[in-house]
């Protein structure tokens, strides 16, 4: 699991919660860090907050889908944002579950075991 979020109470209690789960988790501050780390964790999902400085989630997400290395992770979108065309606009780059904030802990575990188990 790669945990990427700008907030570090969020980012911590999402690598908790999915490491109680027993989850290996690695976390990142933001979408540049996500992209330096990527390689050499080789998650099978990453969790991605959408409004973060440097690089935002959606840029992120079109770069991890644009890498032959990367496309197949799969992409949780976590955000505050739950307006329609973001949703739509996740769909559009190939993100595989979005998750809004504030989420129960547990519907994001479970999102994340699903995918994981398909990954």
């Amino acid at each position: 699991m790669l945990v990427v979020d700008d907030d570090e109470v969020i980012r911590q209690l999402i690598a908790v919660n999915l490491q109680l789960e027993g989850f290996e988790v690695v976390t990142a501050v933001d979408g540049r860090d996500c992209l330096d780390k990527v390689r050499d964790v080789r998650p099978d999902v990453i969790t991605l907050d959408v409004m973060m400085p440097r690089l935002d989630g959606w840029v992120t997400a079109v770069r991890l889908r644009e890498d032959e290395e990367t496309r197949h992770i799969r992409v949780v979108m976590i955000t505050a944002r739950a307006q329609e065309h973001d949703v739509r606009r996740g769909n559009e780059i190939g993100v595989d579950a979005y998750v809004t904030k504030p989420f129960d802990p547990n519907r994001l575990i479970q999102t994340v075991r699903k995918l994981a188990a398909g990954a």
